[in-house]
């Protein structure tokens, strides 16, 4: 059988309690009895003290969670939400604590059981769609939350919908009116391409629905209205994605003379599918990621690194005002090659 604490604390001849603290709190031995302690569990195999049960006794796990609404690998392949966990970890560092990546599975029962048996102190909720089980299952926990949109006690995000619409506005400047919106997921086991979609409030992710509101907003006030624009699906929020989404569309007769797309990677996948012709289509994206400023492409910045790093610091160290734990970070609209005025005909 494995040996445990009290099989230490009897070949040495002292108390659990003498054994716990050599492991826990090595001030309270002389540096001889800790060693002797120390040494007799080494030759018994004793690991030391469990670190799950220690942080039960202690009452917290000296850890927070990120849950993701995505895959694992999400986490660690799109350029946003890589600058996001960045601003999350140096906010962890200098409290001095750890970070949990919490993934949803896409079973019920899974995805329940990960957020109940994350041992964590509290979680930043990235990204969350209409997952509203979520946040009650961590508020049945008794744990803090800080989400990135609104709403919610505590946030830090930005104004989805305003910044889509600089956006959109820009390109309506410049004349485009047969333009093409292109997001990810925007109904669930949905194909890549055309979407017929009766209104932006029946896209199933708040982000999603907030940028593709901008966008109509912008195109409605010249005179286009929500039936008139098309909608292309991807798949999910990638460089493949997008290109996936746009392959092939473009090539009819009269085709749209613009791409507004809701992130980086995915106009970024656009500009690939559209080749040659990205020369007369003008295309936008949302975030600025790094890859965006090579391409020259046209988007919104945001401050990914600083939205992290707010969301850690908002959960590790509460404001006392409520008011306070609600913020709207700035955006700004980056012109660049990517957008043109509309080609002559």
């Amino acid at each position: 059988m494995r040996p445990t604490l009290q099989d230490v604390a009897t070949a040495v001849g002292v108390s659990r309690s003498t054994v716990s603290n050599a492991y826990c709190r090595p001030d309270q031995l002389s540096a001889a009895l800790r060693t002797r302690i120390l040494d007799t569990a080494r030759q018994l195999g004793y690991p030391g003290p469990n670190p799950t049960a220690r942080s039960l006794r202690r009452g917290f796990a000296g850890a927070i969670g990120v849950l993701f609404t995505s895959q694992l690998s999400y986490a660690f392949t799109d350029p946003f939400a890589v600058r996001f966990l960045a601003g999350v970890a140096e906010a962890a560092e200098r409290h001095g604590t750890s970070l949990l990546l919490v993934p949803l599975p896409t079973g019920a029962t899974q995805a329940r059981a990960a957020v109940e048996n994350a041992a964590v102190d509290g979680f930043c909720v990235y990204c969350a769609a209409d997952e509203d089980w979520a946040l009650d299952v961590i508020r049945g926990r008794g744990l803090p939350f800080v989400t990135t949109a609104p709403p919610a006690d505590r946030y830090v995000g930005i104004d989805e919908r305003a910044a889509a619409r600089s956006v959109a506005d820009h390109l309506v400047g410049l004349g485009h009116r047969r333009v093409a919106l292109l997001a990810d997921t925007v109904l669930p086991e949905a194909p890549p391409g055309p979407l017929q979609l009766a209104g932006v409030d029946a896209a199933r992710h708040p982000t999603t629905r907030g940028r593709l509101a901008g966008f109509a907003d912008a195109l409605a006030a010249v005179g286009v209205d929500w039936p008139d624009i098309t909608l292309l699906n991807a798949t999910g929020n990638s460089r493949a994605a997008g290109a996936e989404a746009v392959a092939g569309f473009f090539a009819g007769d009269d085709p749209p003379t613009a791409v507004l797309a809701a992130s980086d990677v995915l106009a970024l996948g656009a500009l690939d599918a559209l080749g040659e012709r990205a020369a007369t289509v003008s295309v936008t994206g949302f975030d600025d990621v790094a890859e965006a400023a090579a391409a020259g492409l046209t988007t919104v910045r945001q401050p990914a690194e600083e939205k992290g790093r707010i969301a850690a610091e908002l959960l590790l160290d509460p404001p006392a005002d409520d008011a306070a734990g609600q913020l709207l970070l700035p955006t700004e609209l980056v012109v660049r090659t990517s957008t043109r005025p509309v080609p002559r005909s």
